[in-house]
């Protein structure tokens, strides 16, 4: 098993003409990934590589019977494309694009999590699956990648993992992997303040999966998903959890890196959220390689 992708996705690329969308879709495609189309309006009847290209979600999904949308869509229009692959009845939205206005994923967010809203402890309550933006996508080792993180890293296994930072997931998947500790699903959910998922959608999602059976959670200053998460694991999660937060040493009032990540006196710190990850029966890594010898002693191996 594994979560959000799986050999039965069958991906459309929204974006699969222009240069990034085309390179990481093919490069999906090539890992075994079942691309079966692409969306550019205007472009319908032409291909790229043999994949045919649709003017609209909806024809690729009545030709393709596509379930999962992988947007490389340019910011101004992202939003707007989000929407439309939910509408054709896409029932996982993997958005890639960074820089999206704030307003327009409020707009988007809230749509398709209905009264939930971003950011809400409760499971989604909208058909789909909504992950991103700015974010490296979702791989399930051996079974389907989508977005851009390097497969190279990747082994399949028990171990699923959610990041905030996609730059995190590539250095402690590959410190994972070089323990044999392979991954079940590993989930960049993006580091904006309106994302289309936080931790706790993803935790509950590898709570429920068979395959996994330790979670590594990775965070980042900024926000209190962190804290939020910690609730929830103490209250809900059945599997061992693992984490690491970035941004130990940030400077208070600076925005480091990504649009969430930034701290406010005491609130939103590395150390607020180890301490209250760490209450909730969390062990917290203070660097990618103790975290992969943390998720070691964890497991008993």
């Amino acid at each position: 098993m594994a979560i959000i992708v799986d050999a039965t996705t069958k991906l459309v690329v929204q974006g699969l003409t222009g240069r990034e969308g085309r390179f990481h879709g093919l490069r999906n495609k090539a890992y075994g990934t079942d691309l079966v189309a692409g969306v550019t309006p205007g472009k319908g009847g032409s291909d790229v590589e043999g994949v045919p290209i649709f003017d609209t979600v909806a024809e690729a999904v009545s030709d393709t019977r596509a379930n999962t949308s992988m947007v490389f869509v340019p910011p101004p229009f992202a939003a707007d494309a989000i929407l439309e692959a939910y509408d054709a009845g896409i029932d996982t939205i993997i958005t890639i694009t960074e820089g999206i206005p704030a307003m327009d994923m409020a707009r988007a967010v809230g749509y398709i999590r209905g009264q939930g809203g971003a950011g809400s402890a409760e499971a989604q309550n909208g058909r789909a699956t909504l992950i991103g933006p700015n974010c490296p996508g979702v791989i399930s080792p051996g079974k389907a990648n989508v977005g851009i993180i390097p497969s190279e890293v990747c082994e399949a296994g028990p171990i699923g993992l959610v990041s905030r930072s996609g730059t995190l997931v590539y250095q402690i998947v590959h410190e994972l992997s070089q323990k044999n500790l392979g991954q079940s699903t590993c989930v960049g959910i993006g580091g904006d303040p309106i994302p289309g998922s936080d931790f706790i959608d993803v935790l509950s999602k590898f709570n429920a999966d068979g395959q996994t059976e330790l979670v590594v959670m990775v965070g980042e200053i900024g926000g209190d998903d962190e804290e939020r998460a910690a609730e929830w694991i103490e209250d809900n999660m059945t599997k061992p959890v693992v984490a690491y937060i970035a941004g130990f040493t940030a400077p208070p009032g600076k925005r480091m890196g990504h649009a969430g990540a930034i701290i406010s006196g005491s609130r939103g710190t590395a150390q607020a959220k180890a301490e209250a990850l760490e209450a909730a029966g969390v062990r917290v890594g203070r660097n990618p390689t103790e975290v992969a010898e943390l998720v070691v002693e964890a497991r008993g191996s």
